[in-house]
């Protein structure tokens, strides 16, 4: 197979799990690929996402590597064996990479959970709260830059239709990051969308206690096998995925820590209701 000029973050999730595999069978990338009649350099490229592989390579690759996981390769085999062109792909050469690869990850989503201190999350932003945010980006964007993303994440919350748990702190619920009827707009928003069966929404007020052991936003998305989730950080110039087994288990913790500290849903609704009449 040809070389792909970049790989997508799902493609590099796949080299990164067959090299995990191949470190825990304690072979050398020079002895992998003898097994599969490649050579360092095609072993590489295929660790690195820019070769892919087919079923039947990877599966072999699987025995070698002595992983009994049925459902763990299957779901790889299922990333191989994938040529999906999304929704996203219109905006590729016009956005950054992440963008796309955030969509990437909606789509095959089986959950995602978020904790916000900040700012409201991006699939529950209306599009006058995400401009503001969008606004604040240093350097400034232009104005066909700026309404770039907005309509990209516009897209990506009417595509998405997964489970969605957020818990978001005061702090964020009253952080005017445009004026006053933006942020009606966004209180309100969250009201309704709350009042779906896809979306748990739990607030967590300034004077709740017990809430500094699990203090930092994250985003953590389920796939197919809990192996393959990953954990979304927001980095200066985009989203970084973490997806090391030792950190998808911190943030497990760390979601469920924050969860137990907050309003359940009905009180938490009515914690909003009371904020927008402040308004």
């Amino acid at each position: 197979m040809p070389l792909r000029r970049e790989a997508t973050a799902r493609q590099m999730r796949l080299g990164v799990e067959l090299r995990r595999l191949r470190e825990a069978a304690g072979l050398t990338a020079i002895e992998a690929a003898a097994l599969l009649g490649a050579n360092r350099a095609q072993m590489s490229h295929l660790e690195s996402g820019l070769a892919g592989v087919s079923e039947e390579r990877l599966r072999r690759l699987a025995s070698h590597y002595a992983c009994t996981d049925e459902s763990f390769i299957d779901a790889l085999v299922a990333i191989a064996t994938d040529r999906t062109r999304g929704w996203w792909e219109e905006y590729r050469g016009l956005l950054p990479t992440s963008f796309l690869d955030l969509s990437e990850l909606d789509h095959h989503a089986a959950f995602q959970k978020d904790v916000a201190i900040v700012y409201v999350p991006g699939l529950l932003q209306t599009a006058e709260y995400a401009r503001a945010v969008f606004s604040s980006r240093l350097p400034q964007l232009t104005d066909d830059e700026l309404e770039l993303r907005v309509r990209h994440r516009m897209a990506r919350q009417a595509k998405v239709n997964f489970p969605h748990e957020i818990v978001i702190h005061e702090a964020a619920l009253r952080m005017r990051v445009s004026d006053r009827a933006a942020a009606r707009a966004q209180l309100s928003a969250l009201l309704q969308l709350s009042d779906t069966d896809r979306i748990t929404l739990r607030v967590i007020p300034f004077d709740l206690d017990g809430f500094a052991v699990a203090s930092s936003t994250m985003t953590y998305v389920g796939g197919p096998v809990p192996k393959l989730d990953t954990v979304s950080r927001d980095a200066p110039h985009g989203s970084i995925f973490l997806d090391s087994e030792a950190q998808l288990s911190t943030y497990r913790t760390r979601f469920h820590k924050v969860e137990d500290v907050s309003l359940e849903p009905d009180r938490s609704r009515d914690f909003i209701n009371r904020l927008l009449k402040e308004l």
